[in-house]
């Protein structure tokens, strides 16, 4: 009689297990696409790794949750890598797990279970589980460290570059100074322009004779 419940238990989640079955999840892997020459084969060890992270998965979804290995069930498994998968519900053999804790568990883990493959969500495909999209990585340096190392990066640009500027114009002054001096010594001016009327060159050295004495001058010949 023993026996006999124990075959039926066992055809009972054989049943459970099916193509399109109530809460039944059909999975893809793409080994040889991921890995190349480094792909391994799929055998006996990887499904028993395969139902190991999954009742990982469950149970760390509800830390009341008590499935084991034995509860994950593996069917119709092809030699492209596919197959179809349930869970059974512990305390009840021939009944399975809703499909949505299912889904929300493998979700949750989704990174964890492709990582123990070396695949990831294109080469690890849950048909009917949605992929999710990785957390964000955080830069190992704060933004706003970032961003206060850039306007200080400016400020300093901005500081230099004044500085640069009035070096550059007091040299030029001191230029244009140093060639007015040398010009007055030789005596001569340059012609200068002030409240936007020019003034004439002057020869400091041979002076300079007002017309209107000069026209007087030629008046008065000598006898």
């Amino acid at each position: 009689i023993l026996l006999l419940t124990l075959s039926v238990v066992a055809s009972a989640r054989a049943q459970l297990c099916e193509p399109d079955a109530q809460n039944a999840f059909k999975v893809r892997l793409s080994i040889k696409t991921a890995l190349g020459d480094d792909a391994y084969a799929w055998d006996a060890n990887e499904e028993y790794l395969f139902k190991a992270m999954v009742a990982f998965a469950m149970r760390r979804y509800s830390s009341k949750s008590t499935t084991q290995i034995s509860d994950v069930l593996l069917c119709n498994v092809t030699d492209r890598v596919s197959f179809w998968f349930v869970v059974t519900d512990a305390s009840k053999n021939v009944t399975t797990v809703p499909g949505s804790e299912v889904e929300a568990a493998i979700r949750m883990n989704r990174n964890r279970i492709n990582s123990a493959f070396l695949l990831s969500d294109k080469t690890l495909q849950f048909l009917k589980i949605t992929s999710t999209l990785s957390p964000p990585v955080e830069p190992s340096t704060p933004v706003w460290l970032i961003v206060f190392g850039v306007v200080l990066c400016l400020i300093v640009a901005g500081i230099i570059f004044l500085i640069v500027a009035g070096i550059q114009q007091h040299k030029k002054k001191n230029k244009e100074s140093t060639e007015r001096e040398n010009l007055e010594e030789k005596g001569e001016v340059t012609l200068t322009v002030e409240n936007g009327i020019p003034c004439e060159t002057l020869d400091l050295k041979a002076g300079h004779i007002n017309g209107v004495f000069a026209a007087d001058d030629e008046r008065f010949t000598s006898l």
